[in-house]
């Protein structure tokens, strides 16, 4: 069955980085469309960031452009996000999630994804 594991959350300063990783199984992941969504207490799901299959087209959330990459290695079936200058507001669980395809319309909507990571804890302290 398919299986996304994501990793490499923790607490981390306001202003530092992590990454993020998310490998994929049981899926052919190059066909496959990816993405990061966040949730914080209290609050819906909300879209972060997400990849195409091929790694060629990336979209971000205004909250995190410029800020945030997304990345992905199709040789080792895994996600990334690189994420830099980190506020506060950007704590969460953040969530890997794939996609037979997506469009420009509907990748921030939760439901247009098919498979879901168990999320990674994110806690930016000021």
């Amino acid at each position: 069955q398919v299986q996304l594991v994501e990793s490499g959350g923790g607490l981390v300063q306001a202003g530092g980085f992590l990454r993020l990783s998310c490998a994929a199984s049981g899926l052919t992941f190059s066909r496959y469309a990816m993405g990061w969504f966040r949730q914080a207490p209290g609050k819906e799901r909300e879209f972060v960031s997400a990849i195409s299959g091929s790694g060629r087209s990336t979209y971000y959330a205004d909250s995190v452009k410029g800020r945030f990459t997304i990345s992905r290695d199709n040789a080792k079936n895994t996600v990334y996000l690189q994420m830099n200058s980190l506020k506060p507001e950007d704590t969460a669980v953040y969530y890997c999630t794939s996609a037979r395809q997506i469009t420009i319309p509907t990748m921030r909507i939760p439901g247009e994804y098919d498979y879901w990571g168990q999320g990674t804890q994110v806690t930016v302290s000021l």
